[in-house]
């Protein structure tokens, strides 16, 4: 005969509930070494130190979803800010510089750029329109998401008033529709490696794109 486990020993004691109740005096008798040190301790004592353990794990994560929930309402309320100012603004010729001065000045990002093409030749002479590569438009076309990352040389970071400080990027997009070509790209740079990174999700950052996408659409013929 195989002789019993430990696997066995505990599949009967789970699946015969009334075990304890016919020997109740064990439950007083079993002894367990306590996390906390080497002293051993009865079974009810083991028991309400594991549910002490569980609470105090609830409590964290309560806390962090407390956190969490209260700086998203902090962003949501930075990004109603910003869409406002983009539907208020009346200056279609400084409509790009206003975004990324909005993007600066409620999310604290540390430099922006901002580069448009296929727009209306009224606005052809505006620095946002000028000196962007074809290599750059291939780029910006073939993101179908933010790109969130290091930077690993990008030609855009040449547009930031200080390339070299740039160590973190979020490359955005713009485009009038899912699968229509780009028509701009947003900078957005950090000095701190991990303010952009790869385990981030894009979801504001996509929401972002939309909203300067539609209201830059305005620039185009």
């Amino acid at each position: 005969m195989n002789p019993i486990t430990e696997d066995d020993i505990a599949n009967y004691l789970a699946n015969t509930p009334d075990f304890f109740e016919r020997h109740a005096q064990l439950l007083a008798e079993v002894q367990l070494t306590s996390p906390h040190g080497q002293r051993a301790v009865s079974l009810q004592e083991r028991q309400a130190e594991m549910l002490r353990e569980k609470i105090k794990a609830l409590e964290h994560r309560i806390m962090d979803m407390v956190r969490h929930g209260t700086e998203n309402v902090v962003t949501a309320d930075r990004l109603q800010r910003w869409t406002l100012s983009l539907l208020t603004w009346r200056d279609l010729r400084g409509l790009p510089w206003e975004i990324i001065k909005g993007l600066h000045q409620q999310f604290m990002v540390p430099q922006t750029a901002i580069k448009l093409w296929d727009l209306d030749p009224a606005y052809a002479a505006e620095g946002y329109s000028q000196g962007v590569s074809d290599d750059v438009k291939a780029l910006a076309t073939s993101l179908t998401t933010p790109y969130i990352g290091l930077n690993a040389g990008f030609e855009a970071t040449a547009w930031l008033n200080e390339p070299q400080q740039a160590q973190s990027l979020a490359l955005i997009p713009l485009r009038t529709a899912a699968d229509a070509p780009a028509f701009g790209l947003l900078v957005l740079a950090s000095p701190d490696p991990q303010r952009y990174n790869a385990e981030m999700g894009t979801d504001f950052l996509e929401r972002i794109a939309q909203l300067a996408s539609a209201a830059l659409s305005r620039l185009r013929p």
